[in-house]
């Protein structure tokens, strides 16, 4: 058994680390430059709903612990193979796609404005970048794996006192006179919160620390709850400070707002520390995106929730089509939102979309669970009953209803996921009928789950289906043998 060792300030640094990207950056650019300084009470509210999010998932982990599957396991005990495939492919692994190429985008603009007298063109700084990821990691080469936390945590604590600085008028430039009161209307903050919501998502990832650490029906919630709250007042002071040195119209328009606010703030060395410190998080975090989704691609097509020529490997034990397939994808995407700028924007928003429906099952995960499984030991449970998923579960649709002020983007973006949700939903209704061959929504037993985990049950499964089918084959050749030959005697 491994020996636990760490405690609430390393799951707290892990979460951090997993949330802050600098796509939350353009985030922060756009909700402030919008309705201001009034941005950060939509960031508490989104704030709220992902704290729901991560006590939702730390019950369901205390259920069924050490699951390698994870949110694609739980989902399969709440409410079966169908909304499994359907949320985890649509929801999470569309998701995160699109959120990675958000960061090859953010490098290739980072690129742009720390190299312009390079004059190379955005799209070829972002194809050189996940060209190189992908490579790396089909190698076996988890290339940020040893300077990740240093990387992530650079960019963070560049951010805190950039942000601090900007927030105490400590920078060189001068202060931008605008409204920095905090008067915003209730429509305006209620209608960016789920655009702050992207800036929180990742919390869940601390769960498969829990073999690792001490107490852990504490420490997970704790960790999640603590890395939400440090990423938020780090984010809280480069609000204040980003509207302080920068125009609203450049905030809310701009696709690297970051590096606007660098310059701004220090001048020439705020645009190389900022662009060198941002460019490093970004590969780190491009990173993490393609060597995650390759190896829970792979996860998902060893339990057959997809085609299982994704769980193909090397032999250097990567699992090459789905680092292939993600990176592609990644990509294409990256190239579209450099030519085209207003893509950037749009692919923001449904990727939150894509993650805010994930979440939202896991309450309803939460909520089944306390109903069909109540005794079901848990060493943590979510306070005040099923009040908390409930509230998560509403939060989380009025996201969605209200995921960007503009109702002509909010049409694009519905239409974007209303579409891709259709084809998978028709993708996964045959999948699980015809090749999974289980009923659509019955859930699977946890105990069955959990045995997934063990290598004995994949050999045993290959065994029981070697024998069925010899059963039948033999079966049908007595039919056949007995058929043939009853025939023939007829026509003797």
């Amino acid at each position: 058994m491994s020996e636990r060792k760490l405690g609430l300030p390393s799951a707290i640094s892990t979460g951090v680390g997993l949330i802050l990207a600098t796509s939350c950056l353009l985030v922060i650019g756009q909700g402030s430059g919008i309705i201001g300084n009034s941005f950060v009470f939509s960031m508490v509210i989104a704030l709220a709903f992902n704290a729901f999010t991560a006590l939702s998932v730390s019950e369901l982990d205390a259920m069924m612990p050490q699951l390698t599957g994870g949110l694609a396991q739980y989902t399969l005990v709440g409410m079966g193979p169908f909304v499994s495939v359907l949320t985890m492919v649509g929801g999470y692994v569309i998701g995160m796609t699109v959120f990675g190429s958000l960061e090859g985008t953010m490098f290739g603009r980072t690129m742009a404005m720390l190299f312009p007298q390079l004059n190379i063109p955005m799209p070829f700084y972002g194809i050189a970048l996940m060209v190189i990821i992908i490579v790396l990691n089909c190698r076996g080469v988890d290339m940020f794996a040893k300077v990740q936390n240093v990387v992530a945590y650079s960019l963070i604590i560049s951010l805190f006192i950039m942000g601090i600085m900007g927030t105490l008028h400590m920078g060189k430039g001068n202060i931008i006179p605008q409204d920095h009161s905090l008067n915003g209307d209730i429509g305006s903050i209620m209608g960016l919160v789920g655009t702050a919501f992207y800036m929180f998502v990742g919390c869940e990832f601390v769960v498969p620390l829990s073999p690792f650490v001490k107490k852990p029906e504490f420490t997970i919630p704790a960790g999640m709850i603590g890395s939400l709250v440090v990423v938020f007042l780090m984010q809280l002071f480069c609000v204040f400070g980003f509207t302080n040195y920068v125009s609203f119209g450049e905030l809310a328009t701009n696709g690297s707002p970051h590096m606007l606010y660098g310059i701004a703030l220090l001048g020439e060395f705020g645009r190389i520390w900022m662009g060198v410190v941002s460019i490093l998080a970004v590969i780190s975090t491009a990173n993490t995106v393609i060597n995650s989704l390759g190896y829970l691609l792979s996860g998902m097509g060893r339990i057959n929730l997809v085609p299982e020529v994704f769980s193909k490997k090397n032999k250097r034990g990567a699992p090459y089509v789905s680092i292939i397939t993600i990176g592609v994808s990644m990509t294409i995407l990256v190239v579209l939102s450099l030519v085209a700028s207003d893509l950037l924007n749009f692919f923001l928003k449904v990727a939150s979309v894509f993650w805010i429906i994930v979440y939202l099952f896991l309450h309803l995960d939460v909520i089944f669970l306390r109903f069909r499984m109540p005794k079901v030991p848990r060493n943590f449970k979510v306070p005040l009953g099923i009040l908390i998923p409930v509230i998560g579960v509403a939060g989380d649709a009025y996201m969605i209803w209200g995921i960007d002020n503009d109702p002509a983007i909010r049409a694009k973006v519905y239409v974007a996921c209303f579409v891709t949700f259709v084809i998978l939903g028709i993708y996964s209704y045959l999948w699980v009928k015809y090749i999974m061959k289980k009923p659509l929504f019955k859930p699977v037993p946890i105990k069955e789950v959990m045995a997934m985990e063990n290598e004995m049950y994949y050999q045993y499964h290959e065994r029981y289906a070697l024998k069925v089918n010899f059963a039948v084959n033999i079966e049908k050749k007595e039919i056949n043998s007995k058929e043939g030959g009853s025939a023939y005697g007829k026509g003797i």
